[in-house]
């Protein structure tokens, strides 16, 4: 090996040594200016510096407030141990500063808050959609439930101007905190999901039944907005305009005739009280439960926005009892059946049912707005599959146009999904169930063969007559598809076997 070819590797070692050091000195970069939007958190009492001021900064990432300092100071000096003698008995080590680096995970921090930083609203009253066009964007995901659209669109678009002007004058706007009505399937979930990716503002979703009174297994009624504080990236102020939805209300309900503590029923509801209102809460930093090892912060609920939703089961037969109870004896009377078959009952309902159904009115009374969500047709069924932007038949359609073949359904297969979904009784959430079971075998079997260009979806194959129809690249003439020939062929050795016999 010559000198040369020596200086090249050395050259490139110290190439190799730089760009190391370099990529080092990012990465560490980086990860300080990360740090620096994240409020520092006290290592032992878990406040943010927000809360607990100016920390101490100590070795391996550690932080300590001046308070947790002086304490744990005080502590050794007046204390009855002299822990001077520990450090001198041998194989002793009181801690060791390396193994509780980086033990403040980034999720349960706080983001900074700038100085001098003004207050900002998440949604710019000049740039606020108007009610009209909030509900032009809903229509193109929602199929349907026109009444909700209207109402959710009005009471969000006043909310947020509630925010943006922040109660200028003496006039202060009360909050449009709703609660709907409707039963399963019928499109709640996706409506406030649709209503926050439009504003785009955060939104956390949570389950009613998994609340409990604090101090009882389950999360505390906090947990809720710790949630939406994870959804805005630990950014209070994000937080603090944000949408909470919290589903399957009905199922806090007053329990009747109980002797047991209703710690998930009635509690619930009035530990939720202020949370409605608008209070200052404390909630746990990335966590659904306050513990010793997770730092707290304050969120002001006064500008969250809470829409409830819930099913309300039995609330039919409530309300049909309210407007026949009064029934008189006489030619004008209304006849006891009258509404037996109306399908559209649950429009009637009034704050007496709710309270009568397990609601508290302390609860119904902050939640102002009520509405209701009709039940789902097969016609809407129908339109649901096809017309919606991100539609099921569309998202199957993509995925088959990834292998450059065309997929079709006829009107006949459309309906007969629709009929398939209305007896499952669970609204929209059926249809992709069904649509999987008979897509299944068409999705297995097309990767096989490169000459399948179209599938056409027929009603025989969904009523289980028939099969799909396949056609061949550059051909008209269908071709029947493996899992038709295999029903014709089952069909034909049955009906053989039957004149055997």
């Amino acid at each position: 090996m010559t000198n040369q070819d020596d200086n090249n590797q050395k050259i490139e070692k110290v190439e190799d040594v730089e760009v190391e050091t370099t990529k080092k000195t990012s990465d560490q970069d980086d990860k300080k200016q990360n740090d620096d939007e994240y409020e520092k958190v006290c290592f032992i009492c878990r406040r943010p510096e927000s809360a607990a001021g100016k920390m101490i900064e100590l070795p391996n990432h550690i932080c300590v407030c001046n308070d947790c300092m002086q304490k744990s100071f005080d502590a050794m000096s007046n204390g009855p141990i002299d822990y001077s003698q520990l450090m001198n008995i041998p194989g002793v080590q009181v801690f060791n500063m390396s193994d509780m680096e980086q033990s403040i995970p980034k999720q349960q921090k706080i983001k900074k808050k700038k100085e001098g930083e003004e207050y900002k609203p998440l949604v710019d009253i000049r740039n606020l959609p108007a009610p009209h066009k909030i509900k032009a964007k809903l229509d193109e995901y929602v199929v349907g439930q026109e009444y909700a659209k209207k109402v959710m669109s009005v009471a969000v678009y006043n909310h947020y101007k509630r925010v943006a002007t922040d109660s200028m004058d003496d006039i202060e706007i009360e909050k449009s905190n709703m609660l709907m009505i409707g039963p399963t399937g019928s499109g709640k979930t996706y409506l406030v999901k649709t209503l926050a990716r439009i504003l785009d503002v955060p939104l956390a979703i949570t389950d009613a039944t998994s609340l409990t009174e604090a101090g009882y297994i389950g999360d505390d009624i906090e947990s809720v907005v710790s949630k939406l504080l994870a959804a805005a990236d630990n950014d209070v102020e994000k937080a603090e305009q944000g949408i909470i939805f919290i589903d399957e209300i009905d199922k806090i309900a007053k329990k009747k005739n109980s002797s047991q503590r209703d710690v998930s029923g009635e509690s619930v509801q009035q530990g939720m009280l202020k949370l409605l209102e608008g209070s200052d809460v404390e909630v746990p930093v990335g966590a659904t439960s306050k513990n010793a090892m997770v730092p707290l912060t304050t969120v002001n609920t006064r500008n969250i926005l809470f829409i409830c939703g819930g099913a309300f089961p039995d609330l039919e037969g409530i309300i049909k009892e309210r407007l026949t109870k009064q029934a008189a004896i006489g030619f004008g009377a209304d006849l006891r059946d009258k509404y037996n078959n109306d399908k559209e009952i649950l429009k009637k309902v009034a704050t007496e049912d709710l309270r009568v159904f397990g609601m508290i009115p302390e609860f119904l009374g902050r939640l102002p707005i009520v509405f209701t969500l009709q039940g789902m047709s097969e016609d809407m069924l129908v339109e649901i599959l096809k017309e919606p932007k991100n539609a099921i038949l569309k998202q199957y359609q993509k995925l088959l146009a990834l292998d450059e073949v065309k997929l079709e359904f006829d009107d006949g297969a459309l309906h007969a999904i629709a009929k398939k979904a209305m007896k499952k009784d669970t609204g929209a959430r059926a249809l992709r169930a069904i649509i999987e079971e008979f897509m299944l075998d068409i999705m297995y079997e097309i990767p096989k063969d490169d000459n399948i260009g179209e599938v056409v979806i027929t009603k025989e194959y969904i009523e289980g007559t028939g099969g799909p129809v396949i056609m061949l690249r550059g051909q008209e003439v269908p071709k029947a598809s493996i899992i038709h020939f295999t029903y014709r062929m089952l069909r034909e050795l049955s009906m053989t076997a039957f004149i055997m016999q």
